[in-house]
């Protein structure tokens, strides 16, 4: 395979939400900056924006303040967040939404010009083309240099330093090594380590995209970066079968959650994103399903808006009503996914600095992938790219670093490691029946779908000894080609991600978030014990678990080592 050697200021691993408006900042603040951005796919149509969006759910509305948008999302999680990154975040969510309008994204507005709120931190947009008009604006930076298809898989990292990381292309068949002087990771979360709702053929008809799988996660947590509250995971409320949105039907037309009977249940579980979901589960395990969001009755022009907004981003859901009837006729079925590990929605990731700086010295973290602060959404991706990007150039032009002599050994190790995949014994377990395997182990012994999101100390103690045995078996799995190369690097991402997980799930001796961390065996909250953030440190193959304090809004938090 070709190798090729990039140079580069700021390298940005990921070219999503975040990754894209970090390089438009950095662009924007040094014009003389080489500044690379590598994507996995491509960026016109990558990440969690692919396929649109028809809101954005972080915004401040008129008579609301950014402390409103950061005692929301603390009340969401149950006090497990970081205040001080909520609040840096929610302080740019307007100035970030009306970037994105001159970009060319459609913002929907009243007669008076006033945009039109969907709820109390939300507003209406057709965002189907939001994605290649943030693309088109990175593009049109003309120190920005992107290349997409190549997939990131390590680190080049030296006494907790990083300066760079290597990478593959299944296009071209080339290997890169990326030399940088600081790098922003913002490769989004981690899908795919559950048996998802619908396995086989429709396996990625998922709430995440399926080739988002962890990577960044996965690198940080091998060169010893501090991650943070994998034990909430995220598991979304979805339309049944086609795992279509729901928000849209429950805000845009005020539809509630029943039952079969016709009861509204909403109320009596709570009206927490974690709540939600589990009364669903409480209503079926208690024979009052199958849980629906209520809409029949509604008006022609609301059910055409829904037509409407989900053929933009879930088509599947408005074909499935042409064929069975609409939305008025018939009340929309609901069903829980699969977990995810995902710090856009959860707290989720690595642990940053107040200017999001991971603990890796020059390496910093935005998106889904910095942990902390959940609820950010699409405006909330897109303030912290902006934030991690405004610090990184600032630590370029305050200090300067050489590569010692260990980073090029370092990256041909990579290299001949990646060649050693290529040839392993055919025979070997295939990298499809690892991944199968993994996710069965994960669905049936650490809280998922089959399990309605439950766990017990001693189903732990079985999932973590299955995914090891299974980490042993990816790296003696053979890899044919260079796409199935990249397969084989998602499966062992997600194999490490899962050993984290498990440690996480099993540290919290609580039930803070029910289904998100429904522990078993201590069903209910300890806030004199667990009122923290349960971290970690992966070192020696082991995870090892460190607790901290919450950091409070007013804080500017540094890390101490």
């Amino acid at each position: 395979m070709e190798q090729k050697t990039i140079q580069a200021d700021l390298l940005i691993i990921g070219g999503g939400t975040a990754g894209c408006y970090a390089a438009i900042t950095a662009a924007k603040a040094d014009p003389q900056l080489k500044i690379v951005v590598v994507e996995k796919a491509d960026i016109r149509r990558s990440g969690c924006l692919a396929s649109g969006v028809n809101a954005l759910n972080a915004y401040i509305t008129p008579g609301h303040t950014p402390d409103f948008y950061v005692d929301y999302a603390k009340k969401d999680a149950d006090d497990i967040v970081r205040e001080d990154l909520l609040l840096t975040l929610s302080q740019r969510l307007n100035h970030v939404t009306a970037d994105l309008e001159t970009m060319g994204v459609p913002i929907l507005k009243d007669e008076a010009g006033h945009y039109v709120n969907r709820g109390p931190r939300n507003l209406k947009i057709n965002g189907e083309n939001i994605k290649p008009l943030l693309a088109r604006a990175t593009r049109r930076q003309r120190n920005v240099k992107i290349i997409n298809h190549v997939n990131i898989v390590d680190y080049l990292v030296a006494d907790h330093r990083i300066y760079g990381a290597v990478g593959f292309s299944p296009v071209t068949e080339t290997a890169y090594q990326f030399n940088a002087k600081a790098v922003i990771i913002a490769t989004g979360g981690a899908s795919g380590l559950y048996r998802p709702n619908n396995p086989g053929f429709s396996k990625h008809k998922m709430w995440y995209p399926p080739f988002n799988t962890g990577a960044g996660y996965a690198m940080g947590m091998r060169v010893g970066a501090e991650m943070t509250t994998f034990e909430m995971r995220f598991i979304a409320l979805r339309c049944k079968d086609t795992i279509a949105p729901v928000g849209t039907i429950a805000q845009g037309v005020g539809a509630k959650q029943v039952n079969a009977l016709g009861e509204v249940y909403e109320t009596k579980y709570g009206l927490k994103t974690s709540q939600r979901l589990y009364g669903t589960v409480q209503e079926n395990l208690a024979g009052r399903g199958p849980c629906y969001l209520k809409t029949t009755g509604i008006d022609h022009q609301k059910e055409e808006d829904l037509y409407h907004a989900y053929l933009n981003m879930a088509p599947g859901q408005t074909l499935k009503w042409l064929e069975n009837g609409g939305p008025s006729q018939q009340n929309v079925a609901i069903e829980g996914t699969e977990p995810y590990i995902v710090g856009g929605h959860t707290a989720s990731g690595y642990w940053v600095s107040t200017n999001r700086e991971t603990t890796i010295h020059g390496l910093f973290a935005a998106g889904d992938v910095a942990g902390g602060a959940p609820q950010k959404y699409v405006t909330g991706a897109l303030a912290e790219g902006e934030i991690a990007a405004q610090a990184a150039v600032k630590q370029l032009h305050e200090t300067t670093r050489t590569a010692p002599v260990t980073i090029q050994t370092q990256a041909e190790q990579l290299f001949a490691q990646a060649q050693q995949y290529l040839h392993n014994d055919p025979t070997a377990p295939s990298i499809r029946t690892v991944e199968t395997a993994m996710q069965l182990a994960m669905d049936q012994y650490a809280g998922g779908i089959s399990q309605h999101y439950g766990y017990t100390e001693a189903q732990l103690t079985t999932a973590q000894a299955k995914i090891a045995e299974l980490q042993a078996q990816i790296e003696q799995a053979f890899a044919p080609d260079m796409h199935q190369l990249m397969s084989l690097y998602e499966v062992r991402e997600r194999l490490l991600i899962c050993q984290c997980v498990i440690a996480h799930l099993a540290a919290r001796k609580e039930t803070r978030w029910h289904c998100f961390a429904e522990n078993l065996d201590y069903p209910d909250l300890d806030d004199q014990q667990y009122h923290r953030y349960v971290n970690s440190v992966y070192h020696n193959g082991k995870v090892e678990i460190r607790f901290r304090n919450l950091v409070k809004r007013a804080d500017v938090y540094e890390h101490q080592n």
